[in-house]
This record gives C-alpha cells, sequence and structure tokens, in this order.
C-alpha cells in the first residue's frame, strides 16, 4: 500500500448471494474496480449457511478457487473482526452465503491526504441507501 499515512478512506461492506458461490460476474467487477486502481482490497472472508444452519467459513489465505474468489487481488491485513463475523453468520440466510470485504477507496487517497494536511477531518460519513437515492430521482422526475 505504500506510505501507510497516506490513506483513503476504508469500508467494510458484505455482499450476500444465493446458493453457495458468490456471483463470478460480481467477483469480476470488483477486480475490474480494483485493477483500475479506484479500490485496494485489505481483507476478505467468505460465509455460507447450508440449509441445517451450517457455516463453512474461508478466509483471504485458504483456499478462494473452491468459492469463486481466487482471481481477486487482495493485500490482506487481518481487518475483519470476529465480532463482524458473528454478526454475518447471524444474520445469513440458510442456503446463502456472503463475502465481507474490507477495502480502501484508493481514488481518494490524495485528496484524503490533502485535508488532514490542512487540518480538516471527516466529520460525518454517511451512505444514501439506493432506493432513497432512487426514490429521489424518480420524484425529481
Amino acid at each position: 500500500m505504500g506510505d501507510t499515512l497516506n490513506i483513503g478512506p476504508v469500508e467494510l461492506v458484505v455482499l450476500t448471494f444465493p446458493g453457495t458461490r458468490v456471483s463470478d460476474a460480481a467477483v469480476a467487477a470488483l477486480q475490474n474496480v480494483v485493477d483500475r486502481g479506484y479500490v485496494t482490497l485489505l481483507d476478505l472472508v467468505y460465509l455460507a449457511k447450508d440449509a441445517d444452519g451450517n457455516v463453512t467459513q474461508v478466509d483471504v489465505d485458504e483456499d478462494l478457487d473452491e468459492v469463486g474468489l481466487a482471481i481477486l487481488s487482495i493485500e490482506a491485513k487481518s481487518l475483519i473482526s470476529d465480532e463482524d463475523l458473528d454478526v454475518v453468520r447471524d444474520s445469513l440466510e440458510p442456503g446463502t452465503s456472503a463475502a465481507i470485504i474490507v477495502y480502501e477507496e484508493t481514488w481518494a487517497r490524495q485528496f484524503a491526504s490533502t485535508v488532514r494536511d490542512a487540518g480538516g477531518q471527516v466529520a460525518l460519513h454517511v451512505q444514501i441507501p439506493r432506493d432513497a437515492v432512487l426514490a429521489a430521482v424518480e420524484a425529481a422526475l
């Protein structure tokens, strides 16, 4: 990652899918944004819950090929906590899987560094749900 003081925003996201494999198209799209330099993957854990409620976990340093994630370029940093995994395990429906991903918004690295150098800091960071954005766009039409 280079200069550890020059880091963009870091986020954790949980993506869920039906069945026991992450969508190949979703994996390819994620690798595309990594290849373009928009994000750097810092950690990843795969979870799947079978119909009986048994959970399988594959960590980033294990065989990600068996779950369709081997093509991803990941700088493993162990940023996903046991508490994060407990929340996902508890909320995962039987017959579904999840990819828990931590990534740096690499595109914002220089901007974040400039803000910090000017004494600034992030005072609030809110992601607006997609449904709310769509409703607002449709209402404006």
